[in-house]
């Protein structure tokens, strides 16, 4: 089930062989209920409680390749991740980079993924209870910041917290009409290229 998804991100347009790698060697059906873990290797998104969800690997494999940056360039260091969620995409950001951050605003949220990815060997990430359209300041600047919830229009204090050359990847819109945005930190301005239509749950402020 595992190579057929790989197959089928390939079709799709995923060609990092790194991410491929990593999405296939890691356990999705370990960030899913077991109710749904059956369903755990297709190209779908799952409920994970609190109106939640686990993205479908498609949207995963393909945020993190633009977080990555075209072959040639240099690979990010430092990721930051506004929505940890299960901690998927956090793994898969974790296996590829050096250090990750990521907050999430639904405590019983990030204790079960911090839970989760400790007992699965990780320790390069660091969770952060907080609300996550602020950033996290206090670890900025970052090389790239991958956001998994949709924003009615991009946060001001996530692209400030980008490193010159950085790269920011989110959702952006509502209902339907959401595009995936990858904004770039130039010297002087930012560029924007929109990568594909998306349906995520909306990006909210505060903390429960």
């Amino acid at each position: 089930m595992r190579s057929k998804l790989l197959n089928e991100l390939r079709l799709s347009g995923i060609h990092n062989e790194k991410v491929l790698e990593v999405m296939g060697r890691i356990a999705r059906h370990e960030f899913v209920e077991e109710a749904f873990s059956s369903e755990a290797y297709k190209n779908r998104s799952l409920p994970i409680g609190h109106a939640q969800t686990i993205s479908q690997p498609f949207i995963v494999a393909l945020m993190t390749q633009a977080a990555l940056g075209a072959p040639g360039t240099a690979k990010p260091r430092r990721v930051l991740e506004v929505g940890t969620g299960s901690g998927y995409q956090t793994a898969v950001l974790a296996d590829l980079v050096e250090a990750v951050f990521t907050v999430e605003r639904i405590r019983p949220l990030t204790e079960s993924a911090r839970q989760r990815l400790q007992r699965l060997g990780y320790r390069n990430v660091h969770f952060g209870y907080a609300d996550g359209m602020q950033g996290w300041m206090p670890y900025a600047p970052y090389d790239a910041i991958v956001v998994t919830a949709a924003a009615q229009t991009v946060p001001p204090s996530l692209p400030e917290q980008l490193a010159l050359g950085g790269r920011l990847v989110i959702p952006v819109g509502a209902g339907k009409a959401q595009k995936l945005l990858l904004i770039e930190r130039h010297a002087t301005y930012y560029s924007e290229t929109v990568l594909s239509d998306v349906t995520f749950v909306p990006l909210l402020a505060g903390r429960i």
